[in-house]
């Protein structure tokens, strides 16, 4: 699995086992020690990551937590890269028996799971003290704010997956159509696409391929939609959704969307790309590197929907940190440092996620990367989270996001044949036995 695909598979996803593992939770919160025990004065403090990238990615974050020098009386920090199989029991396991990381990376859900049982000290001394230092001016609108709950703040973000339009130029130019720029000119451009055998609405709802289910989501908001009202509540029966979806059948109609879209993996979505039978579609902003090809493959700007909007779908990935710690002090201490000091990671290009500091996407190393440029400065500002419309996250977007409903949901849209309205009244019902 490569470095784009690892990314975009797991930053999300890669947590719901917790879904399950959770149950067990309940147990261990009551026995988990309070804000800051644990660990000893001598122990160092445990950085858990994940495989972000290549395998390089984890040879540079590990020499970069080595060279973390603590003000006196804090401890060091011990890296250890946690695999992606399987790790959500490994966490859970590790949270069991308090041999746990003090600070991690992990599943965009993460933080939100096990703030709910416990687990989690909130970063709210640390967002105060990064305000005040000026540090907290370093983060992209909005990234911060997703982060926080009634309780506050479960993490701090360090980058985001994002959901972009992209298309091959080369069959945009053989189908004598233009970049889109709104919904209208999309719909142009699909048919004449399908006009020389293209389809013009890549993504698949497949085993394990969740673009189908993110580019109903990203529809939806795009047309000033989402999944929730702003309590957080199931809201899929509105008149901007069922509008979208009515949009997506339409591109079903219009031969946009391959027939064999519902049973597509990642890896058939990649080889659809790759054998230039893809010209449009939603996927990472890693896509072009994951298929090998960095010239013919450009991103759109932001789609202006029906009504005016622009807007996507984005995740962000943060650093959490653990009430199980040698103290909250040596967290937080780690934790302010490791955000000034991993524009390392990208300067190395180690990493293919999207940063979340202002000083990394400016940098003239970045920007070398015209397209990752182009979605940070058009799309970033737009961008909402799986939650939208409400503002908060919360821990049952995991159960949402992995569950089998908005795959049954996906592949329903895709396949074109039932009504919008009808689709969503049975998404609803579905995530409304989750979401309570």
């Amino acid at each position: 699995m490569n470095a784009s695909r690892t990314t975009s598979s797991f930053s999300r996803r890669g947590f719901l086992g917790l879904a399950g593992a959770a149950a067990v939770l309940p147990v261990l919160a009551a026995c988990a020690p309070g804000g800051g025990s644990g660990g000893g004065t001598g122990a160092p403090l445990k950085f858990w990551d994940m495989p972000w990238g290549e395998p390089g990615y984890t040879v540079a974050a590990k020499k970069l937590v080595e060279s973390y020098v603590p003000r006196s009386g804090l401890p060091k920090a011990s890296y250890q890269s946690i695999q992606w199989n399987n790790f959500s029991q490994t966490f859970s396991s590790a949270i069991a028996s308090k041999t746990g990381p003090a600070v991690s990376t992990g599943g965009g859900f993460q933080a939100f799971q096990f703030a709910d049982q416990g687990a989690i000290a909130y970063a709210d001394g640390l967002i105060d003290a990064m305000k005040k230092s000026g540090q907290l001016d370093d983060f992209l609108p909005g990234t911060i704010e997703s982060m926080k709950t009634g309780k506050g703040y479960v993490a701090v973000p360090w980058q985001l997956d994002m959901r972009v339009m992209w298309y091959r130029k080369s069959l945009l130019e053989k189908a004598g159509a233009g970049v889109p720029t709104d919904w209208d000119s999309f719909r142009e451009t699909s048919k004449a696409l399908a006009k020389i055998g293209v389809f013009g609405f890549g993504v698949g709802a497949g085993a394990g391929n969740n673009f189908g289910n993110h580019a109903m989501v990203a529809m939806m908001i795009g047309n000033g939609g989402g999944m929730f009202d702003a309590d957080g509540k199931p809201d899929l029966v509105t008149d901007r959704n069922i509008e979208a979806m009515e949009f997506v059948r339409e591109l079903v109609s219009l031969g946009a969307v391959d027939p064999a879209a519902v049973s597509y993996t990642t890896d058939n979505l990649t080889t659809q790309w790759k054998t230039n039978r893809i010209g449009m579609g939603w996927n990472t902003a890693g896509l072009p590197a994951s298929i090998g090809d960095t010239g013919d493959i450009l991103v759109t700007s932001p789609l202006t929907g029906p009504h005016g909007d622009k807007a996507t779908l984005a995740f962000g990935n943060n650093i959490m940190m653990y009430t199980n710690t040698p103290s909250q002090e040596a967290s937080e201490a780690f934790l302010t440092w490791y955000l000034k000091s991993m524009k390392a990671l990208w300067d190395q290009d180690v990493i293919p996620a999207l940063p979340v500091l202002r000083s990394i996407a400016e940098s003239e190393n970045f920007k070398k990367n015209t397209q990752a440029d182009k979605i940070i400065r058009e799309w970033q500002p737009v961008s909402k989270t799986f939650g939208a419309t409400s503002a908060a996250l919360f821990g049952a977007l995991a159960a949402v996001d992995g569950g089998q409903a908005i795959t049954q949901f996906s592949q329903t849209m895709l396949q074109g044949k039932t009504d919008a309205k009808t689709a969503l009244q049975t998404f609803q019902s579905a995530i409304e036995a989750v979401v309570k």
